[in-house]
């Protein structure tokens, strides 16, 4: 298989794994133990993803997070860590997925972790910020948990560097969500907990517009859906690397091993219906 198909398959693969952290009964026990608000997910969403970088403010969160609007990002750091401190963030973190994936799956995942464990430490840490600070925690014994945080460290490897392939195409943060929704990858409603306020997205559109991008209601032309077909290539062109070192052989080992608890995940309704991520939306 071509690399960069490759890439996105796995991609498949490990992010809704990923992503239960952000959703599943257990975090929100454990974040409400910390003393976070959990009548909405963003409070232990930016701790939770936050944590590893430290005690970072809102412009190092804006700059790894881009998609959000930057005073969405401010109403919730630096404010989350004066309810818990990063470290304490991270013990939770960990526990939580432990819960999580406990109540998902009991099945042997030591060699499914080996695995991705082998494709995570591949990576080049080279302008991906989330992808390091990941990296650079200690990995846990249990191997689900384990497992997990090797899945944390590619797709933040990948989502470091979609952030790379949305600025070489001149998509500024509103603009990258605009141009998604414009291509029909997720509806516009989807990106509400981004922050962006209707004159914000409003303004977004119509720089698109002026650049050929976008029709007059909001869709995408033959050449905006060109430039998001060209922004997912070089997204998963660039994250190709740990796939590369880990093989065809071995990735497919890994998606075969992973099957069951990602069939796990979607079973339990573990995730929304709706989604932002746009997987099976676009071309590769």
């Amino acid at each position: 298989m071509a690399m960069p198909t490759l890439a996105r398959s796995m991609w498949h693969q490990i992010e809704p794994v990923h992503a239960t952290l952000y959703f599943s009964p257990q975090a929100f026990e454990e974040a409400a133990a910390l003393g976070y608000d959990v009548t909405s997910r963003w409070p232990s969403y930016f701790a939770w993803r936050t944590a590893p970088l430290g005690a970072a403010g809102p412009h190092l969160a804006a700059a790894t997070y881009y998609s959000f609007s930057p005073a969405t990002i401010a109403g919730h750091i630096p404010a989350i860590w004066d309810t818990a401190a990063p470290a304490k963030v991270l013990e939770a973190r960990w526990r939580a997925v432990d819960r999580t994936l406990r109540a998902l799956h009991d099945g042997d995942l030591r060699e499914a972790a080996d695995l991705a464990r082998r494709a995570a430490e591949s990576i080049d840490v080279a302008h991906r910020p989330l992808a390091a600070a990941n990296l650079d925690l200690p990995w846990p014994d249990e191997p689900h948990v384990a497992l997990w945080h090797a899945y944390t460290i590619l797709r933040e490897h990948r989502g470091d560097g979609h952030l790379t392939a949305l600025r070489a195409a001149g998509l500024d943060a509103c603009e990258a969500l605009v141009s998604f929704a414009a291509v029909g990858a997720a509806p516009v409603a989807g990106f509400a907990g981004r922050g962006w306020s209707p004159d914000e997205w409003a303004a977004a559109r119509q720089r698109l517009a002026g650049r050929g991008l976008l029709h007059a209601d909001g869709t995408a032309t033959p050449a905006g859906q060109e430039l998001r077909d060209r922004v997912e290539r070089h997204t998963d062109e660039l994250a190709a690397a740990p796939w590369r070192a880990l093989g065809d052989t071995r990735a497919a080992r890994l998606a075969e091993l992973n099957r069951p608890l990602l069939g796990a995940v979607f079973t339990a309704g573990a995730l929304p219906a709706g989604s932002t991520l746009g997987i099976g939306a676009v071309k590769v």
